[in-house]
């Protein structure tokens, strides 16, 4: 198997009797620990209105792990553009990268990352989300030397080199991320049904420029790694919970994988959550290796970020080590 790099999308989810003081001391933890691993990058996402995850200021977020680690690239998997003006997100992500130079991600989202009231919410119309890719021009615009001349102007930010990424869950994105020549990261942890769709638009359409000459494909997946695939099967059941919650709208803290929700037993709720399980990567050591070998090869992604929903954190911290040697094994 080819070998290719490996990062973690981290939601700073609180877990059942945590707090979300927890949960950034956890993805503190997992940043440092997958640090030592040798990981690419660690990436938070932009959620609101969901108490069970405490990832909303992500760009304070990211300054704080970025903070706590020395060499690991951290990110936005991703900032939902339509939120914010282009302005603000580009003295954000100028000051982060100022901080921490050669460390920053930029990873952009058209969602609202949340209900449409909240949306409404953070102050933005609901137009915004038409105009994302005039927004992610105008972005790259304030990152730019050539902006010196400009009324307006981002400071820190102008003349900085902060990668932008299109992150995408259907084949919109994919369009977008092949016409500006820019990475392309597909949220298969919890969309999957376009995935090889939407990557091969991508391919099929990139256009180089002056950030990228071939692209650059990212595929995020759920992986869960233990000693033994029995072992994997029961973290399994975590998910599976969260998952349903996604589905039933009724998200609470991650639960142990004690047990699965009654309302799993539904046919058409058990089929939706299977569905939502199709990028997803259970088992030991070897499992991992066998099935992560014919994804990569069939997909030919350049790069694997994971996201990995386990309730325990020193089983959680076990899984991306397990992950780390099964894409080592021959």
């Amino acid at each position: 198997m080819t070998k290719i790099p490996l990062s973690v999308l981290e939601l700073a989810t609180v877990v059942e009797g945590g707090t979300h003081q927890n949960a950034i001391s956890n993805t503190v933890a997992i940043a440092k620990y997958v640090e030592t691993l040798g990981y690419q990058r660690i990436w938070m996402a932009e959620h609101h209105n969901m108490e069970n995850i405490a990832s909303s200021a992500t760009s304070v977020l990211i300054g704080h792990v970025a903070g706590k680690t020395n060499t690991i690239r951290v990110g936005s998997g991703g900032i939902m553009l339509p939120n914010h003006s282009p302005l603000v997100i580009a003295e954000q992500f100028g000051t982060l990268e100022t901080i921490y130079p050669n460390r920053i991600d930029l990873g952009l989202g058209r969602a609202p990352g949340s209900d449409q009231l909240t949306a409404m919410a953070l102050r933005r119309n609901q137009e915004t989300a038409h105009n994302f890719p005039e927004d992610v021009k105008q972005l790259q615009a304030y990152f730019s030397e050539e902006n010196r001349d400009a009324r307006v102007r981002a400071f820190p930010g102008e003349g900085l080199n902060i990668p932008i990424w299109i992150l995408g869950s259907s084949t919109d994105s994919a369009y977008l991320a092949a016409e500006m020549g820019l990475p392309y990261a597909f949220a298969s942890h919890f969309a999957p049904a376009q995935f090889r769709t939407a990557i091969k638009i991508y391919r099929n359409n990139f256009k180089p420029s002056e950030f990228l000459e071939k692209p650059y494909v990212m595929a995020c997946v759920n992986v869960l790694g233990a000693d033994t695939d029995e072992e994997a099967n029961v973290l399994l059941n975590t998910l599976i919970t969260l998952f349903v919650g996604i589905i039933t709208n009724k998200r609470k803290p991650l639960r142990p994988a004690d047990r699965l929700p009654e309302v799993y037993q539904i046919p058409e709720v058990r089929q939706a959550v299977n569905n939502m399980l199709a990028c997803t990567f259970y088992g030991s050591k070897e499992t991992l290796h066998a099935n992560l070998s014919a994804f990569i090869e069939e997909t030919g992604i350049d790069e694997l970020m994971v996201a990995s929903h386990i309730f325990d954190l020193d089983a959680k911290l076990k899984s991306f080590s397990i992950l780390q040697d099964a894409l080592r094994l021959n």
